[in-house]
């Protein structure tokens, strides 16, 4: 089982990874275009294992997983580009959910 790694860690892994590289992070804009990408990706992959898209017999099978960790590591490119912190965006993003949108879903009752 691999270590438990906090938002935090996995910045700065990726800031560290960067770092050994003479061109660093892309711009933003191409970071945009990169995560266009991987998602289109992940939608391919998606739409193959639970779409009515057939994968092509040419076509080489890549594992959603994969798909969803490169489209983490861009994302986080593109934080870490920016300065900005992962956790306090999730942090901003979950209060968000917990008070405009508390009443928007119904809730599982107890037990179920």
């Amino acid at each position: 089982m691999t270590e438990q790694k906090t938002i935090k860690q996995i910045q700065e892994e990726v800031d560290s990874y960067i770092s050994q590289f003479k061109e660093g992070y892309f711009s933003p804009l191409a970071m945009l275009a990169r995560l266009t990408e991987e998602l289109g990706e992940l939608a391919r992959e998606l739409n193959h294992h639970y779409g009515e898209k057939p994968k092509k017999s040419t076509e080489e099978e890549k594992a959603i997983e994969e798909e969803i960790g490169d489209l983490l590591f861009v994302l986080v490119c593109l934080a870490n580009s920016l300065n900005i912190d992962l956790q306090s965006s999730h942090d901003i993003v979950m209060n968000k959910f917990n008070t405009r949108d508390k009443d928007r879903w119904t809730r599982k009752s107890e037990g179920e």
